[in-house]
């Protein structure tokens, strides 16, 4: 039986780019949170859709639910975050990790943004650190920076749940790469045995699933107890060394992401696209040889 406070989910999972959403509902009240939201981009025409925000929206406004937060797990490299969108047609406030600021430095540079980019988080509502407490009507959320994918990566503990973002995916699948700029298998590792250290019973919920071979179905919720035990690639146990040795050997040899070059530069930016230039219209610029080639 699940605790009187545990929050009720709705995934909305994105078969484009594997990504799972949440609506995070207080079980007494109307208030939910959404977390890691997707915008639709196609890349080779350039052009967004709302059709996955849009779902999202529709299941607010079926519930009528009232939305406090959006909440971003950290700077996505696969995905367009959907937040000021559902900002304008749900509301709640914008919120990302402290760190922040280290990828806006790091990718402001990658993608010459020029001064007019501001690298201080102001594009968010908030900027969370590790510790930090919010409520979602009358649920209790904190805050756990768990860097290693990203250095500005979080999970959100909501009561008796756990948005775990990239750091890792369901046990018969692993873990997040960590060879972005600002990445880090050894902090991946201690990020990861951080989240071990909840409740055996606490619900995590991944951020992506891409059914391990085996596996007919997409799946996205699990324990820290079955982290704990079953983890390909840190659990029963597996020792930091052995984790960075296959860590670094299994990034050496993925590709970059198919949507890195548009998501950071909105993600950054909060989800918003860059200023029109001086004929109106939006630009992404595609960085040549500075993200590294084909494997």
């Amino acid at each position: 039986m699940s605790p009187p406070n545990s929050p009720r989910v709705q995934a909305f999972f994105d078969e484009a780019t594997n990504t799972v959403s949440y609506v995070v509902m207080d079980p007494n009240s109307k208030a939910c949170a959404i977390v890691d939201s997707v915008l639709d981009f196609d890349y080779a025409s350039g052009h967004t859709d709302t059709r996955s925000a849009d779902a999202i929206v529709a299941y607010v406004k079926a519930h009528g639910l009232d939305v406090d937060w959006l909440l971003e797990s950290h700077v996505h490299a696969d995905h367009l975050s959907a937040a000021p969108y559902l900002q304008q047609q749900v509301g709640g406030k914008i919120g990302i990790g402290d760190q922040i600021t280290v990828v806006q430095d790091t990718f402001g540079k990658v993608f010459n943004a020029g001064t007019e980019f501001q690298r201080d988080g102001s594009q968010f509502d908030r900027l969370f650190k590790e510790g930090d407490r919010f409520e979602i009507g009358g649920l209790s959320g904190r805050v756990m920076h768990t860097p290693g994918h990203t250095p500005a990566c979080l999970t959100y503990v909501i009561e008796d749940a756990a948005f775990v973002g990239d750091t890792m995916f369901m046990p018969d699948f692993g873990t997040a790469r960590c060879d972005f700029p600002g990445g880090s298998a050894e902090n991946l590792y201690k990020s990861i045995q951080k989240i071990l250290t909840l409740p055996d019973a606490t619900r995590i919920f991944v951020g992506h699933d891409y059914k391990a071979p085996g596996r007919e179905e997409f799946a996205w919720e699990t324990t820290v107890a079955e982290q704990r035990a079953l983890n390909v690639h840190v659990g029963a146990g597996k020792s930091i060394e052995d984790f960075v040795s296959m860590r670094n050997a299994r990034d050496a040899s993925l590709g970059m992401p198919r949507l890195i070059v548009p998501s950071i530069q909105v993600n950054m930016r909060a989800g918003k696209m860059p200023a029109p230039e001086n004929d109106g219209n939006v630009y992404l610029k595609v960085p040549v040889n500075r993200l590294g080639g084909p494997k």
